[in-house]
């Protein structure tokens, strides 16, 4: 390695130290070098669970066909994956391609210098016309192009048990009064309203999300992305905690959630086996019962309705709370044969024919153009139009917060809004916290 390459890669390490902090913590030696692993040769790092072979088929056709630029695949769950590439990406050491959610994390990535341009891949009208426009934004970083879109869409939907919502003869609530109406007929009948994942913490995120939006609209959130000073103490997002609050003293959720995993399926599980009526969830809890009881879905007990509108509200009853997609991005620390194997791959293999099949398969929407003939062909184009319309048609679509924060500012909302969820510190208390992340 010549001086001027070590050079580089110095400054780039420090800068991300600078972004992360703790993240980098005890990084070492260990992982892939130079976005490659120890035998050479590009490298990626997908998430375990319901999308997971999808992911496998395509670097496995894409390996067969293109022996000089194969891939070699790990896999991670959810919460580790998320901890590890912030490590690895701030030593210098991350994949080839690099899976993220776009927002502020890809951001504090492009201001230390960690991931390629790829605004001349989406020049090209192969690539360009392949996504939806307003799904590929999500991986523009100051009107430049650092990520592409590689997994479904994934607008957060509440999903429910229509058995369950039969027993104490309930429809879908509009507004959140109803549901909270809904809340106390589903304890006097012995069924836990809500099942989510308390330990996981990021399950928590779209009950604030979405809360803030139809109390605020999303002038809100993009006041704290903005930075505007003490962002976080707007009464929106006060009012949004306190319903938090009251929800949980409704008995709104299962016992003891804040002990329940999220990337085994516990959470969704208590739904479809009648423990619980409903979940605030993404797509994946659909991905979920469809692997583990796909009867449950076949038989029509399964339900999605959007989050209830709160009456007097700003916010637009349409507005989605979500993940647009998740994005690859190239690592600037791969060698150069590797970068130009993950440009082709993206170029020529990225949500092409089969894996977008493999995606319906899976029960993932693809954020690709003309989608319709492929969704109505597929084993439930109810759902899949659904979920494509309900991104489509949506005003605002609102990034999960700990992916359009920072970082540090992610990890903290997460901490905190965990704290507001088993009562441990007033909404104040939440504001005060998160409007010293602004600063930071």
């Amino acid at each position: 390695m010549t001086a001027s390459v070590m050079s580089r890669r110095t400054v780039l390490a420090a800068g991300l130290a600078a972004l992360f902090g703790g993240a980098m913590t005890g990084c070492g030696t260990s992982g892939p070098k130079s976005g490659g692993t120890a035998g050479g040769g590009a490298s990626v790092w997908i998430l375990s669970g319901v999308t997971e072979q999808a992911f496998r088929n395509s670097f496995t056709g894409w390996n067969d066909a293109h022996p000089d630029q194969r891939f070699s695949v790990q896999a991670f769950a959810n919460d580790p994956y998320k901890q590890k590439v912030r490590t690895a990406v701030g030593a210098g050491q991350a994949p080839t391609l690099i899976y993220g959610w776009g927002g502020g994390v890809l951001d504090s990535y492009v201001k230390a210098g960690a991931v390629e341009d790829l605004s001349d891949l989406v020049a090209d009208p192969h690539v360009k016309n392949r996504f939806i426009p307003s799904i590929a934004a999500g991986g523009k970083i100051g009107g430049k192009t650092y990520a592409l879109p590689n997994n479904g869409i994934k607008p957060v939907m509440v999903y429910y048990n229509k058995d369950l919502f039969r027993q104490i003869g309930a429809e879908p609530p509009k507004t959140w009064d109803e549901l909270m109406s809904q809340v106390a007929d589903f304890k006097r009948a012995k069924i836990a309203p809500f099942t989510v994942s308390g330990q996981a913490k990021w399950p928590l995120l779209p009950w604030l999300s979405y809360l803030m939006d139809r109390i605020g609209g999303p002038r809100v959130l993009n006041d704290i992305l903005a930075g505007k000073h003490k962002a976080w103490s707007d009464p929106a997002v006060t009012e949004a905690n306190e319903k938090i609050q009251a929800l949980v003293d409704a008995g709104g959720f299962v016992d003891d959630f804040a002990s329940i995993t999220t990337d085994s399926g516990a959470d969704v599980a208590l739904l479809y086996t009648g423990k619980a009526a409903m979940t605030l969830a993404l797509p994946s809890a659909y991905q979920t019962i469809q692997q583990a009881d796909p009867k449950f879905i076949e038989s029509g007990k399964l339900g999605y309705f959007p989050f209830p509108a709160v009456t007097g509200g700003k916010g637009d009853a349409d507005d989605v709370v979500g993940n647009p997609s998740n994005y690859w991005s190239i690592s600037a620390s791969a060698s150069d044969a590797d970068k130009e194997a993950a440009r082709a791959y993206l170029k020529n293999a990225l949500l092409n024919s089969q894996y977008v099949g493999d995606l319906l398969k899976e029960g993932n929407v693809p954020p690709v153009a003309d989608l319709g003939p492929r969704i109505a062909k597929s084993s439930d184009p109810d759902y899949f139009t659904a979920v494509y319309h309900m991104a489509a048609k949506a005003p605002n679509f609102a990034l999960s917060l700990d992916q359009a924060l920072g970082p540090k500012a992610g990890d903290a909302v997460l901490t905190n809004l965990q704290q507001i969820f088993l009562k441990e510190i007033t909404p104040e208390k939440f504001a005060a916290n998160m409007n010293a992340t602004l600063s930071g």
